[in-house]
């Protein structure tokens, strides 16, 4: 028996035979204790305001949809902690891991060659002088 429900007495039911047969089965496939049983079934009916006597078309398309918008929250849920994952983590970890190969190879730069002088010969220009020993002005 259920711990909560140790303490309570039992009642009966009056059920036809072939009923009682036939929820026995169905408890042993929940693998639930016949009252449990009962309890979840009352509380299913009560949660999804179905009833047993009406027909379930539209109210079944209304679980449906309600199924479908909880499933698409969750997976809308689910890629926004992807992203974020993305975004935060795999991105930047992916960039570090780059540069590092990028750096592996050095790249060459040209050694500093100090410059020799040049073998081509200059001229030298002198400056004219005047007879007066003077200096002409350009």
């Amino acid at each position: 028996m259920d711990k909560e429900y140790k303490k309570e007495r039992f009642e009966k039911l009056g059920i036809k035979t072939s009923v009682a047969i036939r929820f026995r089965e169905f408890c042993k496939k929940m693998s639930k204790s016949q009252s449990m049983t009962l309890m979840l079934m009352l509380d299913f009916f009560e949660e999804n305001g179905i009833s047993p006597s009406e027909a379930i078309g539209p109210r079944m398309e209304t679980l449906e949809t309600r199924m479908a918008t909880l499933i698409k929250k969750r997976m809308n849920g689910m890629i926004a902690i992807l992203r974020d994952i993305e975004k935060s983590q795999t991105k930047p970890t992916a960039a570090m891991l780059y540069s590092l190969f990028e750096q592996s190879a050095p790249v060459k730069k040209p050694l500093l060659i100090e410059k020799k002088y040049s073998t081509e010969k200059t001229q030298v220009r002198y400056r004219e002088r005047n007879s007066d020993n003077e200096m002409p002005e350009n």
